[in-house]
């Protein structure tokens, strides 16, 4: 982070995710006086930060991180224009925009990262996946991976292509995981529990159940089994879910199939 530190990071866009991003560099370390802010509606916490905000941005800086919405993509991008050709290193949280698009507006001659990162960023349990182009260097690959550890872990993929998966898996991930705890408390209250009880009680086994997941050396099929007992309540539930033609396996598929293809989609101004 010295090298952001001394010569500066801009930020475009300042919604849930940069936001998200800039608590955790400023709660690690980095000088606010060497954070840059375009936005054209900051926020109340981003106008009391100390950031530079709306201000002219330094020649030069280290990383321009672009954090807007994909549909105002058009219209953000050419104020980046005069950083391109190499001395700084573009990272992009912007959802259905390959690195053709930044390339062609930027240069190829740029160092470009795609970044996917996922909602729970915002509590700093996130994880995002980053891919580079042709003039991006290991030294760009590690500078941006510490900048987003601020908002939870990251993988690095093996080309672009595999961008349309992650995004169908943890991009949109949380909503899948949000509407399983929706119907989770709604099944519970079919039984006779009080709604709000039911919704407790939801919330609190998918966030421990998942917490487990993560912490736990077994793997989830493992996990599953470990509390199935035979021929009891659990496995009768399973039945159920692990259908191959009517449970979750083949119901998931199709959701994460159908996310997947959005994404193509949208990569291609779909």
């Amino acid at each position: 982070m010295d090298e952001v530190s001394a010569r500066g990071l801009v930020l475009l866009g300042c919604g849930k995710m940069g936001s998200a991003m800039l608590a955790g560099w400023l709660e690690g370390g980095l000088p606010a006086g060497s954070v840059w802010v375009q936005d054209p509606n900051p926020s109340d916490w981003l106008r009391g930060t100390g950031v530079h905000l709306n201000d002219a941005m330094p020649d030069a800086p280290a990383v321009a991180l672009i954090a807007v919405k994909p549909q105002m993509m058009g219209a953000a991008l050419p104020a980046l224009q005069a950083l391109g050709g190499g001395g700084t290193l573009f990272v992009s949280v912007a959802a259905g925009t390959p690195i053709s698009a930044f390339e062609a507006a930027l240069g190829a001659d740029s160092p470009i990262i795609r970044a996917m990162p996922n909602t729970p960023a915002a509590v700093g349990r996130g994880i995002t996946a980053i891919i580079g182009n042709d003039a991006t260097r290991a030294a760009h690959l590690d500078l941006a991976e510490g900048l987003l550890r601020a908002v939870g872990q990251v993988v690095r993929l093996d080309d672009e292509g595999q961008m349309d998966a992650v995004t169908a898996v943890s991009g949109s991930g949380p909503a899948y995981v949000f509407h399983l705890i929706e119907t989770l408390a709604a099944a519970g209250a079919a039984e006779g529990l009080p709604a709000d009880l039911a919704l407790h009680l939801a919330r609190a086994t998918v966030a421990g159940a998942g917490a487990l997941a993560e912490g736990a050396g077994e793997d989830p099929g493992q996990l599953r089994v470990n509390v199935t007992s035979p021929g009891g309540t659990t496995a009768a539930a399973l039945a159920v879910l692990m259908d191959e033609d009517s449970g979750l396996p083949a119901l998931l598929r199709r959701a994460v199939k159908a996310a997947a293809q959005r994404s193509r989609e949208l990569a291609h101004g779909g």
